[in-house]
């Protein structure tokens, strides 16, 4: 076993998984609350190397040592940080300012539901007065994203016809009267949350709710945190770093041609 192929190999694919994401996170940012997401690299556990049918030792499994062989990626996280806010004047755009989650009523295409959650405020109104995201799911009221519960109950319901003012703990108020309240939530430990795609989040065994402190601005959205330019940076760094390595593979492959090909004739 040639162990720098190895490890230069095992270079290149973490440098490819990495690549991977940094493309994701570029891909959404412009995407409304979209949360970046990162990788952790950690070594391959090392493996003890052994000589066996070897006729010159008279122990036949002759210990060489511990090899590692390079790198992986250990985990993917995310980062939650707040991204900046846009003003866009439309009364039914609302971001968060602070840590917390809108509650969603999600329904797949076979016609299940469930609860999910979201930074993206971009809310619509349909014509029968329900809060809902750009993608049709229910907006839950106060009552159904404290209790994780759906149902007509537990929607935002206004009249279409009448001005909207929302208040920062999510009041939503009509001709001066209260006529509901967009629900905020948040986790004890983000750990626990998943990503399930189209910019929802699924909590899963072991995730506990609490009272977010977040204050909602109405006219606003949250815009993606990623940092276009530190991603082109990292991923000049990600490619020169693939690029050392198949150099490695490139350089160990010449001296075993020389050594087979030249040496070996000799």
């Amino acid at each position: 076993m040639v162990k720098g192929l190895y490890t230069a190999y095992t270079g290149m694919i973490e440098e490819m998984r990495r690549m991977d994401v940094m493309t994701n996170n570029l891909a959404n940012a412009s995407t409304t609350g979209y949360k970046k997401e990162g990788t952790v690299n950690q070594s391959f556990d090392e493996q003890l190397a052994v000589k066996i049918k070897d006729t010159s030792e008279i122990v036949s499994r002759r210990r060489l040592g511990d090899v590692s062989l390079g790198t992986k990626v250990g985990e993917t996280y995310r980062d939650y940080t707040q991204g900046s806010f846009s003003v866009t004047d439309n009364p039914y755009d609302v971001a968060l300012d602070g840590e917390g989650f809108f509650a969603i009523e999600f329904r797949s295409k076979n016609g299940q539901t469930s609860i999910k959650y979201t930074r993206d405020g971009s809310f619509t109104v349909d014509r029968d007065g329900y809060l809902r995201t750009k993608d049709g799911d229910y907006v839950l009221n106060a009552n159904g994203a404290a209790n994780a519960v759906g149902g007509a109950a537990n929607y935002v319901r206004v009249d279409p016809n009448q001005e909207v003012r929302i208040d920062t703990e999510g009041i939503v108020t009509q001709n001066n009267v209260q006529v509901g309240q967009i629900g905020i939530v948040d986790f004890e430990d983000y750990n626990y949350l998943e990503k399930y795609g189209e910019n929802l989040y699924d909590p899963v065994a072991g995730a506990q709710r609490i009272a977010s402190n977040a204050k909602i601005e109405q006219g606003c959205l949250e815009m993606s945190n990623v940092n276009i330019v530190s991603e082109m940076v990292d991923m000049i760094t990600i490619t020169r770093a693939y690029e050392a390595n198949q150099k490695i593979i490139t350089t160990i492959d010449g001296t075993l041609d020389k050594a087979v090909n030249t040496v070996g004739q000799i």
